[in-house]
């Protein structure tokens, strides 16, 4: 390998939002300049919570609108290998593989999988989803990834993939690097509704593909101090979204600090705030949302470069496998076998001949 590589990736359930861009998109796009990039489109991972026919059908369509994402907020094709999980077959050999390496009780120590079969409604916890941060093990290590730009929320999955790789290493040889995690500025972006973060199924985000009336609909609806009725009573500033939002993404660092010293003050109303905020968030969104249209407009160009991207990453899974096996001595059993076989085929041919 000539530099080092990052892999992360995104459950494609549909169009990304602002919470995916501070916890891990706006790091790809900086990193892949300095890192060899592979970037996973985690269809398998969709099964864990929504195995139906139904939600399976709707998966290609959520990959090209993903894909679009990733395009328009600046991810490079030319410097990066984006891919299709269930498109690789080498990706259920080593899950499988890896399961035998982890317990069931150091799984259910890991809380975000509790929380993830509460958003969907799951009386009891699947299989495949309490083993959901083994096949990301899989994921992160099939390129042999040294580097997982993650949200706060998958922090304790990549702790995870580094001890398998241990593991791994310490019983059958120096194969993988130990991945280290990195986590966004803005850790989980909370969701509009102030309840929790941003997600798609709890309908509080703001989807970098919403057009600009859009943005502003949603901002003008966001939460605030609740205990604020009236324009002159000061304000909380610390956790509340509109705030948070306009230190993520207002790049005036002056409006700011004047917007929170009226707000701390009972000086200045929401509807000020959240309208100098909408007006920078769209600013933010303009050239992301001029870049996604011209995409689109380029007829098969998202599915050419899961295509290639794909192509490229099985060549890289066969190879990690390979060596995988080759450490473990599992090549050597059938190796073994094999050439015995056709030694005693060729052996019966002769004598009947």
């Amino acid at each position: 390998m000539d530099r080092k590589r990052i892999l992360t990736g995104d459950r494609p359930t549909g169009k990304l939002h602002l919470g995916h861009y501070v916890g891990s998109l706006q790091n790809r796009v900086r990193l892949q300049d300095q890192y060899e990039c592979f970037f996973i489109l985690a269809d398998l991972h969709t099964l864990t919570t929504k195995p139906e026919k139904s939600a399976i059908e709707e998966v290609t369509s959520n990959v090209r609108e993903m894909v679009l994402d990733y395009l328009a907020c600046g991810i490079d094709p030319e410097k990066s290998v984006i891919y299709l999980q269930s498109a690789i077959p080498e990706i259920y050999e080593m899950n499988l593989i890896f399961e035998m390496m982890v317990s069931v009780p150091r799984l259910q120590r890991i809380p975000s999988l509790k929380d993830m079969a509460k958003s969907a409604n799951l009386n009891e916890m699947p299989f495949g989803l309490l083993g959901y941060p083994v096949l990301q093990a899989a994921d992160i290590l099939m390129p042999r990834a040294h580097l997982v730009p993650v949200g706060k929320d998958n922090e304790s999955h990549v702790e995870l993939t580094r001890e398998i790789a241990r593991r791994f290493n310490y019983l059958y040889g120096e194969v993988f690097p130990v991945p280290d995690v990195l986590v966004g500025d803005f850790g989980s972006l909370v969701g509009t509704d102030g309840n929790a973060k941003m997600s798609k199924s709890l309908n509080n985000a703001i989807y970098i593909a919403d057009d600009a009336k859009t943005v502003q609909k949603k901002v003008m609806s966001m939460y605030t101090d609740p205990n604020r009725i009236r324009a002159d009573i000061p304000g909380t500033v610390e956790g509340n979204p509109v705030f948070i939002y306009h230190d993520a993404f207002n790049p005036d660092v002056d409006e700011i600090d004047d917007l929170k010293d009226r707000y701390r003050a009972g000086k200045v109303g929401d509807v000020e705030v959240k309208s100098k905020l909408a007006a920078a968030l769209n600013n933010f969104l303009d050239p992301i949302r001029e870049r996604r249209e011209r995409f689109f407009a380029e007829s098969g160009l998202v599915d050419e470069i899961i295509y290639e991207g794909t192509l490229r990453m099985r060549q890289e899974a066969r190879e990690t496998v390979t060596e995988m096996k080759k450490a473990m001595g599992l090549s050597g059993i059938w190796n073994k076998i094999s050439r015995k076989a056709e030694k005693a085929r060729k052996s019966r041919e002769r004598d009947n001949a």
